[in-house]
């Protein structure tokens, strides 16, 4: 018996994208279904043929193997793998599917359109207060034509007689019933006899828009807004998804952020170290915060501000701001102030630095034993 290619039975050429696939399909099974064809066995068979190809090919898994293989990928277990797997999906979905909200005895529920995303880039100060924007997308939106029906205006869809409107049918398979998508209808349980013009019966189009997005004070790399009902929309007047806006926070020059917690480093010189005096530092709120820093502080210590940190989201209060301390040791020194030092080292003892003291003095120890 003579196997006709597949790409031949459903009119489309071998690299055809899936869309043009399932329009090819959706053709040849109104022209030789057996409800309009008065009980002709070749059409009938006709039939039968385009919906075992279209099966095959709609599946990205069976249509690798069946590009490769050819018909051979099914036949003496040939590729069987993919085609199994396909198998005892539907046989799950088949006994599963009453407690999956699906079950045959209801209607075929319409799909929901699917969510999008949007990477937006802001600055620590946008984070720390907030920010209203406007963002740009290409979407697929309901056709104001048909609203979403598909059908030309004036006319409506009916009930695919195949499936009952159902959405689904059963074939028996062995010791198995198993429950695939409609194919006349693609599981929708409609059939639509003259499409809308301006979206081919698919009751959506492209189009760009425009969306104000509001970003909450205290949001931090890599969260997450959710827009409800902005994603696409779904097919035949569905349930639109959800746009999710994703946070990128660019790198700020002075402050690095660890929750709510902002970190910056100060550097002060060797004598306001030793003296000790104060610190004024520009937070991200606006105002100048003053910080004490304690006679002898040392190199790398921590001065803590509270509450001058990041808002906390969608909550009360900020978190802190912590100040790491740099003492910067001059490299080039008038002649006044390299007198003053040297007054200042004169006046440096053993007596008065107990520290140095045992340090020379276990120096001197180590040169007598050479």
């Amino acid at each position: 018996m003579t196997e006709v290619d597949y790409y031949e039975l459903l009119e489309v050429e071998r690299g055809a994208d899936a869309t043009t696939i399932k329009s090819a399909y959706r053709k040849l099974a109104m022209k030789y279904h057996p409800d309009k064809n008065g009980g002709c066995k070749e059409n009938e068979a006709k039939f039968k043929a385009v919906s075992e190809a279209y099966d095959c090919l709609k599946d990205p898994q069976k249509r690798a193997a069946y590009d490769r293989f050819g018909h051979a990928a099914f036949q003496n277990g040939g590729g069987g793998g993919a085609h199994d797997f396909a198998g005892f999906s539907d046989i799950f979905e088949s006994v599963f599917g009453e407690f999956m909200g699906g079950g045959r005895g209801g209607r075929a529920q319409a799909r929901r359109g699917a969510d999008l995303r949007y990477d937006m880039e802001i600055t620590l100060e946008e984070a720390f207060h907030g920010k209203s924007a406007e963002i740009t997308i290409d979407v697929t939106a309901t056709c104001d034509s048909c609203h979403g029906s598909g059908a030309r205006p004036g006319t409506h869809a009916h009930t695919c007689s195949t499936c009952a409107g159902h959405g689904k049918v059963r074939a028996q398979q062995g010791f198995f019933v198993v429950e695939r998508a409609c194919p006349v209808c693609s599981g929708s349980g409609h059939v639509i006899d003259d499409p809308c013009r301006d979206c081919r019966g698919d009751g959506r189009v492209e189009r760009t828009r425009t969306l104000s997005v509001n970003i909450p004070a205290g949001v931090d790399e890599g969260t997450r807004v959710r827009m409800s009902g902005e994603g696409e929309a779904g097919p035949r007047g569905a349930p639109p998804g959800d746009l999710y806006i994703f946070l990128h926070v660019k790198r700020h020059a002075i402050f690095e952020r660890e929750g709510t917690t902002l970190f910056a480093r100060a550097p002060i010189s060797f004598t306001t170290a030793a003296l000790g005096g104060t610190l004024a530092i520009p937070g991200l709120d606006g105002r100048t915060h003053e910080l004490k820093i304690p006679v002898g502080i040392q190199s790398g210590k921590q001065l803590r501000q509270r509450g001058a940190g990041m808002p906390v989201l969608q909550g009360r209060g900020h978190g802190d701001l912590v100040i790491q301390i740099d003492v910067e040791t001059p490299t080039r020194l008038s002649t006044r102030q390299r007198e003053l030092l040297e007054m200042f080292r004169e006046t440096e003892t053993g007596e008065e630095c107990p520290e140095a003291q045992g340090f020379f003095a276990r120096l001197k120890n180590a040169f007598a034993g050479d």
